[in-house]
This record gives C-alpha cells, sequence and structure tokens, in this order.
C-alpha cells in the first residue's frame, strides 16, 4: 500500500526543563518566536504530566506562546495527564486556546503511566482517584465526549466514567475539527502481535493521527502502515492521517559530548538509570548535523508526516540555530 506523504518538522521544548533550571518559560517562548521566523518548523510543542515528571502545565505554556506566535502549530507531545481531566473542563479550556491561537492547536492526548511503569506513577493515579486498568477506556470516552462537545449544540452523555446532561459547551474552538491524535508506543519493539493490532486500531479509530517515540524506522514504519490499513477499513481516508515520531536532538561534532549531555538532560528529565544505552541510541539522533540528518531520514522513508524535535542540551538555544541552518535544509529539500 502506498501513500503520498510531506513532512513536517515541529520543534519540542522543554517546559519540565523549567523545574530543573535548563530554562526559564522566557526562553521557551523566545526559542518558539525563532523557529517560527525561521520558517523550518511547521509546530511548537510541550510535554506533559501532573504529579510524576513535574512542570510547567502544558496549556498554559502553549497559550504563553500562542500569544507570541502568528503562524506555528501548537500541540502537545502526549498529554499524559488525560485521563485524570475532566473532558468538560479540558474542552472548555482547549477551545479557549484554539481562540487566543486563531485556531493552531493539535491535541495529542495519550493514555499516561501505568501503575507499573514506576512509584511515581501509582502514586499520581491513587492521588487523582484513576485506577491503572481505567486509562484506556477513560481515552476513549474523553475523545469522544470532546469531539461531541466541541461539534454539537448540546450534549448528553451516560458513559462508564462520565454522565451529564444538556451540556451547551461553549466557546466552541476555531477549528472544526480540532485534529486530535493518539499518543501510544507498544512497549519494546517485540509486543504480541495482536497487541499492536489492537493499539494501532484504536489510533485509526479514535485519532487524527499517530504520536510516538522510542521506536525503529522499521517498527515505525509497521504501526503506521497497520494503522492506515485499520482506517481505510473503518472507511476513513488514510492520508489525510497525521504520524509524529517524537526524537531527542543533540548537534556536536563529538559524538562522545553530544550522548553525555544528552544523557544528562534525560537523567535529570526522566530519573536516573531509566533510559537505557540501547533505549537511547533508539531515541537520539546525535553527533554531526550529518549524522542527525541521516538519523532522520529513514523516518521519513517510513512515511513519518511529522517528526517533532527536542533539542537536550543546557544550550537548546544554540542548538535550533545549528538544526535550521545545517540539518533542517537538507529534510527539507526536495
Amino acid at each position: 500500500m502506498t501513500y503520498s506523504m510531506r513532512a513536517k518538522f515541529g520543534l519540542s521544548l522543554s517546559n519540565r526543563a523549567v523545574v530543573f533550571g535548563w530554562a526559564t518559560m522566557d526562553d521557551l517562548v523566545r526559542v518558539a518566536q525563532r523557529a517560527e521566523a525561521s520558517g523550518m518548523f511547521h509546530s511548537v510543542w510541550v510535554g506533559d504530566n501532573l504529579l510524576s515528571k513535574p512542570r510547567i502545565d502544558a496549556i498554559v505554556a502553549l497559550s504563553a506562546i500562542a500569544a507570541r506566535t502568528q503562524q506555528v502549530k501548537l500541540g502537545t507531545i502526549c498529554l499524559a495527564s488525560f485521563p485524570f481531566r475532566h473532558p468538560i473542563v479540558l474542552a472548555i479550556q482547549w477551545a479557549s486556546l484554539d481562540i487566543l491561537s486563531r485556531g493552531r492547536t493539535i491535541l495529542a492526548v495519550c493514555n499516561g503511566g501505568s501503575a507499573q511503569d514506576g512509584p511515581q506513577f501509582a502514586h499520581e493515579l491513587e492521588v487523582m482517584g484513576v485506577k491503572s486498568e481505567e486509562r484506556v477506556g477513560r481515552l476513549i470516552e474523553g475523545v469522544t465526549i470532546l469531539r461531541r462537545l466541541w461539534s454539537e449544540a448540546r450534549v448528553t452523555h451516560q458513559g462508564r466514567y462520565f454522565q451529564f446532561r444538556d451540556v451547551e459547551l461553549l466557546p466552541k474552538p476555531v477549528q472544526n475539527p480540532v485534529p486530535i491524535l493518539i499518543a501510544v508506543n507498544p512497549k519494546g519493539e517485540r509486543v504480541p502481535p495482536a497487541v499492536e493490532e489492537r493499539v494501532m486500531r484504536r489510533v485509526a479509530a479514535y485519532g487524527d493521527g499517530w504520536q510516538t517515540d522510542a521506536t525503529t524506522p522499521e517498527t515505525f514504519r509497521r504501526r503506521w502502515d497497520m494503522a492506515r490499513e485499520h482506517a481505510e477499513r473503518l472507511g476513513r481516508d488514510p492520508s489525510k492521517l497525521e504520524s509524529c515520531i517524537h526524537l531527542m536532538v543533540n548537534i556536536n561534532e563529538k559524538k562522545e559530548t553530544a550522548f553525555r549531555e544528552a544523557e544528562e538532560f534525560l537523567s535529570l528529565y526522566y530519573g536516573t538509570g531509566r533510559i537505557t544505552h540501547e533505549q537511547m541510541e533508539t531515541w537520539l539522533a546525535y553527533g554531526s548535523p550529518q549524522a542527525v540528518i541521516e538519523k532522520i531520514q529513514p523516518y521519513l522513508e517510513a512515511g513519518c508526516t511529522m517528526p517533532v524535535l527536542r533539542f537536550v542540551s543546557r544550550n537548546f538555544p544554540a542548538q535550533v540555530e545549528r538544526a535550521i541552518r545545517e540539518v533542517l535544509p537538507a529534510l527539507h529539500a526536495p
């Protein structure tokens, strides 16, 4: 099956880096403005968690960026708090952001961490009153509610997790529909085929695209083909769906220095020892500009429509400048 795709590039800004002192919110806004002015970035993204990985709230951060930019799309890298947020409240917040940005939002939602992913996730689930096994159901029901609230005049919903009658959601977002991506990455490269099928069928059924990370180009291609095939069976146009790979990047001719800087960042971000060397090699594009280009290119060939790059360095503004000058022109070339 062949589909025609053209890649757009996103910039991922670490709103968590504000917590561990590698950036200020002003830094993030300035770099977002530079990314827009360069013409090389289609979108700007921020991550999301509540208690498990504290950070500046994603919607607040995107609102600040929306107020200081004009054209770039604004998205979430896996809204991991989605199972904890009431869909009516989120619908109002996101519609307000869409109005503030004049229709530039992309909402990427995910299940968030499970209780088995670590004690911080188990504690977060307990504090928020959500069972680990409820996360997928809450995601599906929540996405369904958002779409209805944003498109229908009045909504009555009787679901497993949410029940309400005769809700008129105002304001409505500018976009109709608001694009919603499903962020998911089945654990490991060797998950059972039935699990992959189930997960990618969910993407095809409920999402306007797929967002993932820490995945080889080969696995990306297989899963993305799976999602598009399911979409076609469901009567959806596969060419209208987006696919997004979130990659860590450090540009430095000294590969060891690039790897070490990235390792320092990810240890602060996720906790020391939580990201293995093997995971780093999969997730990280590092070294010279040419090495970074060669790391990203196979994802484009695998059908990725929207690579999103996070520059993992204390001096991330300089990294973004190097990417604008020395990496992205080659990848944008026809």
